[in-house]
């Protein structure tokens, strides 16, 4: 049987998380929404504490208590992760294995964020070697060198997807031969499955709650999904000619949107019986997302548009009729390349820009509303992660923790 479910939980990952933590890419439910409420603030938010951090684009992770960063540390061609107490900031331990070199342009660290499962922390950095570590003491329980096993090329920018894991599996876009999607045992190590040969996208896969579930991924030539076994539940082909999909594919209501740099956004119907091809409800080129997932409040999906362009970038805020794709408003010039959205639980955005700025924002069909601003860091191009009202965000040079909640 194949139907797709409508509720509220939109996404579910198949590792248990607490409430309070935001454990993989685009948080607990691989959406970007919260469970958590954040009310305006009238004073610069303060600063629990800060840490000094090796160089990535990698997000931030938070759980049990605890938040992980991935990155390079300076002058060593490694791959490192560090834990750090969520509440002080205590460094319990960093650790690092080493990696091939790769200095591609935009930064020479890790760019896929980590997934929390089970007392062990997943990642993937840019070379593509993936880790499984010990949560507790830092210790590499095993590690895949994905692209020479598979024989898989490196992306321009260097392998950017963040694992998700999926019963006993963790998943990652490969990019090889019969190899474009790769699940391993979560324990092992050893491969459970592989699905496709299409080319490796810089974006990350979810986790979709149907019967059955699916996983959706935006590949370099795809909009693929399929089930847990890796078996091909459906296809629509969907490239950039750029050859730089970042974006994580977003279920609204019964629809699927999938957005590119060039190719701009298109709205999929979920099939809903076994074998059926999913229905193009829209397509506007002119929503063109660089590496900012959207995030749907009701059945309005609010998006960051721009194009990759090195002179007089700018990105602008479109609030987008999902059931349409037309954009009700813009607000324009709200950073330059990039700006992370998460919906709160009482249904408000936190925007951070790449210039460093967090914006408390309240959704309205009928125009921008904003709520409190604050800097917060540096330039960056990671997600955040909102865990028990501190929001965790990280620059070129340290990891900081802000609280939000008064």
């Amino acid at each position: 049987m194949f139907r797709t479910l409508l509720f509220t939980g939109l996404t579910l990952t198949a590792g248990a998380a607490s409430a309070a933590d935001w454990p993989q890419f685009l948080g607990p439910t691989r959406d970007s929404v919260s469970t958590e409420t954040v009310a305006p603030w009238t004073a610069p938010p303060k600063v629990l504490w800060r840490q000094p951090l090796g160089e990535a684009h990698s997000s931030p992770v938070v759980a049990g208590g605890v938040v992980y960063a991935f990155f390079k540390p300076a002058n060593k061609n490694e791959d490192a992760l560090a834990a750090f107490k969520a509440d002080t900031g205590e460094n319990l331990w960093t650790k690092s294995y080493p990696r091939a070199a790769f200095t591609p342009p935009f930064g020479n660290g890790p760019r896929g964020t980590p997934a929390v499962d089970a007392g062990r922390v997943y990642t993937l950095g840019n070379t593509g070697v993936l880790a499984c570590w010990d949560a507790k003491s830092g210790d590499v329980v095993w590690k895949v060198e994905t692209l020479a096993d598979f024989a898989a090329k490196n992306l321009f920018f260097g392998v950017s997807t963040s694992p998700i894991v999926v019963g006993d599996t963790v998943v990652v876009m490969v990019g090889g031969p019969d190899a474009g999607v790769v699940a391993f045992d979560k324990t092992t190590g050893k491969v459970a499955w592989k699905a496709t040969s299409d080319p490796a996208s810089y974006a990350g896969p979810t986790l979709l709650a149907t019967d059955p579930k699916q996983l959706v991924l935006l590949t370099g030539t795809h909009v693929r999904s399929l089930a847990p076994d890796g078996k091909l539940l459906w296809s629509f082909p969907f490239k950039d000619r750029l050859n730089e999909s970042s974006t994580t594919p977003v279920r609204v209501g019964d629809l699927i949107v999938a957005s590119s740099v060039t190719a701009g956004s298109v709205g999929l119907k979920l099939p809903t019986a076994e074998g059926q091809k999913p229905e193009q409800v829209w397509k506007n080129a002119a929503l063109t997302c660089y590496f900012s997932t959207p995030v749907p409040v009701g059945t309005d999906l609010y998006m960051i548009n721009g194009q990759a362009s090195l002179v007089n970038a700018s990105i602008t805020l479109r609030c987008v009729d999902s059931l349409t794709g037309k954009a009700r408003w813009e607000k324009p010039k709200v950073g330059k390349y990039h700006a992370a959205l998460v919906r709160t639980a009482d249904a408000k955005l936190l925007m951070l820009d790449d210039l460093g700025n967090l914006t408390l924002i309240q959704p309205d069909a009928a125009g921008y509303k904003e709520l409190a601003k604050a800097k917060v860091c540096r330039e960056t191009w990671a997600h955040p992660a909102l865990a028990d009202g501190v929001v965790y965000v990280r620059d070129d040079k340290e990891l900081i923790a802000v609280k939000l909640a008064q």
